[in-house]
């Protein structure tokens, strides 16, 4: 996340506060998976799909900023996709 961003979604969470914000990731998280969903029945795009990913992601970077763990879930993040790619070699 820039630095841009990182101000913008610092004030979200100063403005609108933590909790409302993270029911709005839940939200956000919903509608991704309705968009998937309805994807597969053909009555959403791929647009649809990015857009709402878009969405969490969004909110997902303000849940780092409030919790402080971005260096965290980069680690967790390595960890995983490294386990992942472990997998895919076996």
């Amino acid at each position: 996340m820039t630095d841009m961003e990182k101000g913008v979604f610092q004030e979200a969470l100063d403005t609108w506060g933590a909790e409302p914000q993270a029911l709005c990731l839940l939200e956000e998280m919903a509608e991704l998976q309705d968009a998937l969903c309805k994807y597969k029945r053909g009555r959403r795009t791929v647009e649809d799909i990015a857009e709402e990913i878009a969405d969490v992601g969004i909110m997902l970077d303000q849940m780092k900023l409030h919790f402080h763990i971005e260096e965290k879930v980069e680690a967790q993040r390595a960890y995983k996709v490294e386990r992942i790619k472990e997998r895919l070699q076996k």
